[in-house]
């Protein structure tokens, strides 16, 4: 798929200039020449042609370059001003025009490294975009592993009439949801909504939401886990997150506790997570992520007791409305940026988290 170019939707690029000296947030003056050179903005979201209008329409002196994301080039990342959209964080690393980069997903890995982002641009993520289809994938899974929906699955399979014995239910239990941001709190809420009693972690305490009965930071972890059902990860892959389940922490829940992480395979020591699933330390996982990715074929985690596996897609573009929100979330803050706004969404590249 070739890169669709769209010039000025309101005007033409490369117009003459006036001879007042004037700044326009959509376009560079270039004085030697007295033309106004159009501002590039490289689109590689799967926008539909009535969001490319409405795109074009916030900076119509921009111009903008819409195309698939392995339809784009280093050559083209480092000649445009602003980008929407995920491509190799290589790309941009010693970019002398880029202004600012929206991503379409919500964690930020690799564009937090030193020198990708060039100093003084902007760098923002998806966060409100992905709550409603992660968090539907999450209880989905739960529900799996709760209700042996797997087991009766592969009973399916071998055409076999089995009865699995006992199951258990939401209603009732207590939630440990690590992580609250969109995805994170769109899960609690819909596990109070089914009777559970939630307890939320976040990085600072904060305003307790009305959907969390308990709110505490990171460091009362260890004195929660005993006490929790479900433990939910939601969190991005961070120097600070890295293995920050393993062997101890186990040791530490329930014998029928529930582990789920949809955030990044890197929270999860996945040998630890085996040993503790064969053990029958926990009774399950359920997984859109793991540690490495893809998981070969032969790992042991695919045959792990009361495990459930996704190939990382919960999120991404499976739900159509999550690209729409992706979309409606870029447009607002392009017309921020063009009015010289705040931007939402704006990540520290210190922690890689919405700032």
């Amino acid at each position: 798929m070739a890169e669709e170019r769209t010039s000025h939707f309101d005007g033409l690029p490369g117009q003459k200039a006036e001879a007042q000296v004037h700044k326009n947030i959509g376009c560079t003056l270039i004085q030697a020449e007295r033309e106004v050179v159009p501002m590039k903005i490289l689109v590689v979201i799967p926008a539909n042609d009535e969001e490319k209008v409405r795109l074009g329409s916030v900076m119509p002196d921009a111009e903008f370059v819409f195309a698939a994301p392995n339809d784009t080039s280093e050559e083209l990342a480092k000649s445009a001003d602003i980008i929407i959209g995920n491509i190799p964080p290589e790309y941009i690393r010693g970019s002398k025009n880029l202004k600012w980069l929206q991503l379409n997903s919500a964690g930020t890995d690799g564009y937090c490294d030193e020198g990708v982002v060039p100093e003084g641009a902007y760098l923002t993520n998806a966060t409100g975009a992905y709550g409603l289809a992660i968090s539907e994938h999450m209880l989905g899974m739960l529900l799996e592993i709760k209700k042996k929906l797997n087991l009766y699955y592969l009973n399916q399979i071998q055409h076999q009439w089995k009865d699995e014995g006992n199951v258990t239910s939401i209603e009732g239990i207590t939630t440990l949801v690590v992580g609250l941001g969109d995805i994170g709190g769109d899960f609690a809420r819909k596990m109070k909504a089914l009777g559970s009693y939630t307890i939320g972690i976040k990085r600072t305490k904060g305003t307790k939401p009305d959907y969390i009965d308990e709110l505490y930071t990171l460091d009362s972890l260890d004195k929660l886990l005993p006490k929790v059902d479900v433990v939910a990860l939601t969190l991005p892959g961070t120097k600070d997150t890295y293995h920050l389940f393993n062997s101890e922490r186990f040791k530490l829940m329930k014998k029928d506790a529930v582990i789920l992480n949809v955030g990044r395979g890197t929270t999860i020591c996945t040998e630890d997570l085996c040993d503790a699933l064969e053990k029958g330390l926990i009774a399950g996982a359920g997984l859109d992520v793991t540690n490495p990715e893809p998981l070969p074929a032969d790992h042991r985690l695919w045959d792990a007791p009361g495990t459930v596996i996704t190939p990382h897609v919960s999120g991404f573009f499976h739900l159509p409305e999550t690209l729409r929100r992706i979309v409606r979330i870029s447009i607002d803050n392009l017309e921020r940026f063009k009015k010289q706004e705040p931007l939402k969404n704006i990540v520290d590249f210190k922690t890689g988290y919405r700032a």
